[in-house]
């Protein structure tokens, strides 16, 4: 609680009205890559609370497009339409896609996480499916010249997703910002440019 409450992301977060301290992540790695831009259509998930949904929306209005999903309900935000359900479910993603409306997004951000069990080897496992899930949805729904931001975790699953992250996109780098707490095994892979006729990812989605 002390680290929390002396955090100066936390206190720069609640002074500019930031629902978390993680916006400053997404603001630090566009800083550095110009992810965003007026007018673009951006899909944020594992949006709750809505702190990078918060970023997106000031960056891309007006005329841009924000759709947020979560399995958790998050508060309505000016310009950003949320989706509530479980993005591994057939139903859900569903419905995401018909948000999109037979448009493709400039950029995918993913900021899904599992609920730790604490057990490392399943936690890396769980982590590890919700990337290759990010990704396979930005395989089918980014344009071509779009960029997917995810987050991964370092562990024994992580050199396999950076694989797949570049046999996907033809740039691939990785981003650590200072607002990730050292200690966490975090790290945010950016893919730009999708490779022409790369294979999707294998689903493995839960029917919903």
């Amino acid at each position: 609680m002390q680290e929390h409450v002396s955090d100066p992301y936390v206190r720069r977060a609640v002074a500019s009205g930031y629902r978390s301290r993680a916006a400053y992540k997404l603001a630090e790695i566009d800083e550095r890559d110009r992810l965003l831009r007026r007018g673009q259509t951006v899909v944020d998930l594992g949006a709750a609370p809505g702190s990078w949904s918060q970023v997106i929306a000031e960056r891309v209005m007006p005329g841009g497009k924000v759709i947020a999903l979560d399995i958790l309900r998050m508060d309505s935000l000016a310009g950003v339409s949320f989706i509530e359900g479980d993005f591994r479910e057939q139903a859900v993603l569903d419905r995401l896609e018909r948000a999109l409306d037979g448009n493709k997004a400039d950029l995918v951000v993913s900021d899904l996480a599992p609920n730790l069990s604490g057990v490392s080897v399943s936690d890396q496992a769980r982590a590890a499916h919700l990337c290759e899930l990010a990704l396979e949805f930005a395989q089918e729904h980014l344009k071509p010249n779009g960029a997917l931001l995810v987050k991964a975790f370092q562990g024994a699953g992580y050199p396999g997703f950076l694989s797949k992250m570049r046999a996907a996109f033809q740039s691939v780098v990785s981003r650590k910002p200072g607002a990730s707490r050292g200690r966490s095994a975090e790290m945010y892979l950016l893919g730009r440019r999708l490779r022409v006729g790369a294979e999707r990812a294998g689903s493995g989605r839960e029917s919903g």
